[in-house]
């Protein structure tokens, strides 16, 4: 029986050539530079809206109506309990009341009776918008805090000048008139009554005679605390960097604190030291002590040596400045006679 070989057909070899990758240094400085300054407007935008990117900034934006802004502004903060949990974004004029959008940051909880009120964060005026979470579920984001839940702030600024406007307008003269008129009428009342209307008659009067000094308090206090008002960014300031003094103050006090209880174990060691070696360091220190000594008493020695040793070294440095041998010369030598060459037989 015959057998048959069939072996597979060859396929050809199809060889793969890795592309060449090109240097950097070979690419199109042009276009290189046109992506890096596209790189870095994408950069440059997405820092200045750092709030609004998805993953970095976002947060929930609700709103609250309120009678006044009360001196809330733009970036101001949002607190819950104290807790800082966003920023006010926009403090606007909606119909006859003041809209005030705000973003929430992370996941607070607060239900769908939540209040809100502008409290004073510093007694320069600052202002920040408070949460008061209540009611049951959780408030929509979107959603506004109705003007009934919302108590503006109490502007002490305002205050004063309001009563400063209101007292300039009382008529002291007149007001005291009319309590000494009711003064008479209750004159025959019981004796308590006319104590008390009398007592009102001097205060009066009191308050009449001080009318002008306590006009130029309440005009002293207005100028203060507008210029108060007016600074309060820079006394912020101050106040921020008072305590980053005081920070570096309280680090350096333990760095110096570190140093002396090093430097006291040094002076210990150092102790244990001269007394462990006290017999070679006694011997030693005497033995410099009477060189020193020596050299005390020889000093002028010293010095004419050094002097006289001067002229010694200039000329020497002389003798030997020119190679490797000595150049001088002897005075008052004839130099040696030239002796004739003489030929051969003559």
């Amino acid at each position: 029986m015959m057998k048959v070989r069939i072996e597979p057909p060859r396929l050809p070899r199809i060889r793969l050539r890795r592309p060449r990758l090109i240097p950097f240094r070979e690419h199109n400085p042009v276009v290189i530079g046109a992506v890096g300054l596209t790189v870095l407007a994408l950069l440059t935008v997405a820092a200045f809206n750092a709030d609004s990117l998805p993953f970095i900034g976002g947060g929930k934006t609700y709103s609250a109506a309120f009678s006044e802004a009360g001196g809330l502004k733009p970036g101001d903060e949002v607190r819950i309990a104290g807790v800082k949990v966003g920023r006010v974004e926009d403090v606007d004029l909606d119909g006859d009341h003041v809209k005030v959008t705000f973003k929430v940051k992370g996941d607070p909880a607060f239900g769908t009776q939540t209040g809100a009120s502008i409290r004073v964060k510093t007694i320069l005026g600052a202002k920040y918008l408070a949460l008061q979470p209540k009611g049951p579920g959780r408030l929509s984001p979107g959603s506004e805090i109705p003007l009934r839940r919302t108590v503006a702030a109490y502007d002490v600024v305002q205050a004063f000048s309001d009563l400063t406007t209101t007292s300039e307008k009382v008529d002291t003269e007149q007001l005291a008139k009319a309590l000494d008129t009711i003064s008479a009428t209750f004159q025959d009342s019981p004796a308590e009554v006319r104590a008390s209307i009398k007592g009102l008659s001097r205060i009066s009067r009191t308050v009449a005679s001080r009318d002008k000094a306590l006009g130029e308090l309440l005009d002293h206090a207005n100028g203060t605390t507008g210029v108060l008002a007016d600074r309060s960014k820079d006394f912020i300031a101050l106040v921020k960097d008072g305590n980053s003094l005081f920070k570096e103050i309280s680090k350096r006090r333990t760095a110096i604190h570190k140093l002396l209880k090093t430097s006291a174990t040094l002076g210990i060691e150092l102790s244990g030291l001269v007394d462990d070696n006290d017999k070679e360091i006694g011997p030693a220190l005497r033995g410099l002590n009477r060189v020193v000594q020596m050299l005390e008493r020889n000093q002028s020695s010293l010095d004419r040596s050094v002097k006289l040793l001067a002229p010694y070294v200039r000329v020497f440095t002389n003798t030997l400045g020119n190679g490797r041998w000595f150049d001088s010369y002897v005075q008052n030598l004839v130099a040696a006679p030239v002796v004739p060459k003489t030929g051969g037989g003559q």
